[in-house]
């Protein structure tokens, strides 16, 4: 068939091409580009919306709060002997927590991962219990076993002990789940061919595993931190609340608001939102230089 009166096949008169919803509709692909353009802020407006309710105005009313009597008012809250000392608990404990559990985390993620053992579906759940179980129980479970009347003979309450014991519990997941997912996608491949060439297992594992894993094992690890340091459930009966010995800053920032000092409360809060935010920032760093490194090597 040859077109008559200048139209070709598949024009329509004026109404252009056809598109799925009949003669003269948009094509797809106009149509596609116009949801688009139209979603994209949309989405983003309501993100930022959400983030600005949930996070922003929250933190920018603590701020304020903190900065009420001026940056002396606000520096005189955070250098206070006793507010150092909690600090200084509070960054140490977590320190510790944190290095264990990027250790320890990462063997109970490669065990589960890479062997198969009975119970291996109870073990993987477990895992995630902290995340479910409120932090106050916690507290009350590890008061009964570790306290004066321990069944097992090992009291640790009112020590950093405890807290260490206390925050490990609440951190557990953060590592184990950052690195799981990586080695389910590791190309095990590399690791058999560097045995086949005479690689012990440590050195396969130091040259060809960790480069891998090693970002994951930042981003959890900084997670495990943060939430160490803002952790007050756990610790609120085991540690003691012992000023400059076993006294967090979540506790002491309590004992500041029962004293009437709402100013202090919320400059410590803010320093520990400071210390949160530079280490999540450091280790992110961290994690992509790690990441872009890797990626060039290969």
């Amino acid at each position: 068939m040859t077109p008559r009166d200048g139209i070709r096949p598949g024009d329509h008169g004026q109404g252009g091409h056809d598109g799925p919803d009949g003669p003269g509709s948009p094509a797809p692909s106009r149509r596609r580009r116009w949801r688009v353009g139209v979603a994209q802020p949309l989405g983003i407006g309501v993100v930022t919306l959400w983030l600005s309710v949930i996070v922003l105005l929250p933190l920018a009313a603590l701020t304020v709060a903190s900065f009420g009597e001026g940056l002396s008012g606000f520096w005189d809250a955070v250098t206070a002997p006793s507010a150092i000392a909690a600090l200084w608990v509070t960054v140490l404990v977590s320190a510790i927590v944190a290095l264990v559990n990027a250790v320890l985390g990462t063997l109970v993620a490669w065990v589960l991962v890479r062997d198969e053992f009975p119970g291996k579906r109870i073990v993987n759940a477990l895992i995630d219990l902290p995340f479910a179980l409120p932090t106050i129980v916690a507290s009350i479970v590890l008061l009964s076993l570790y306290g004066p009347n321990s069944p097992i003979g090992v009291q640790l309450n009112a020590t950093r002990w405890g807290l260490v014991v206390a925050l490990l519990f609440v951190t557990l997941p953060f590592v184990v789940r950052s690195v799981q997912p990586v080695l389910i996608e590791a190309d095990r491949e590399v690791e058999e061919a560097a045995s086949s060439l005479g690689a012990s297992n440590w050195t396969t594992f130091r040259r060809i595993v960790l480069p891998t894993l090693a970002p994951a094992i930042f981003g959890g690890t900084g997670l495990a931190f943060a939430r160490a340091i803002g952790e007050y459930g756990s610790v609120v009966l085991i540690g003691g609340d012992i000023p400059r010995e076993t006294q967090v800053a979540s506790q002491y920032i309590q004992q500041q608001i029962e004293i009437d000092r709402p100013l202090n409360a919320a400059a410590v809060s803010v320093a520990l939102l400071a210390i949160a935010f530079l280490t999540l920032l450091l280790l992110r760093v961290l994690s992509s230089r790690t990441q872009r490194r890797e990626e060039r090597d290969v």
